[in-house]
């Protein structure tokens, strides 16, 4: 059996030439925060009411902080939610 070599640019080398690669990351790092805010919720069961509640914000809020798709959540609404369930938000500067 041979070993196939990668021939060519890597995916993320397409998506910064196509001037895409921040927006998907930007997306991809908000989905994970989403799904790890989303498990917290539950394992806590801790209601989105509740949780608006604890953020002193409006349901509609926490609704876009859990929307995977809502890449606008800023760093005080991430702070927010952390704090809402006994975490903190943790950003490193990483080599590119």
């Amino acid at each position: 059996m041979s070993k196939r070599t990668h021939r060519g640019s890597d995916f993320r080398d397409f998506l910064k030439e196509q001037g895409l690669l921040g927006e998907v990351e930007a997306r991809a790092l908000k989905q994970a925060m989403s799904l790890q805010i989303s498990r917290l919720l539950e394992e806590k069961s801790v209601s989105k009411s509740e949780m608006a509640a604890r953020m002193k914000t409006s349901r509609a809020a926490v609704d876009r902080l859990l929307d995977a798709s809502n890449s606008s959540v800023t760093l005080n609404t991430l702070g927010k939610a952390a704090r809402a369930l006994g975490r903190k938000v943790k950003i490193e500067l990483v080599p590119a």
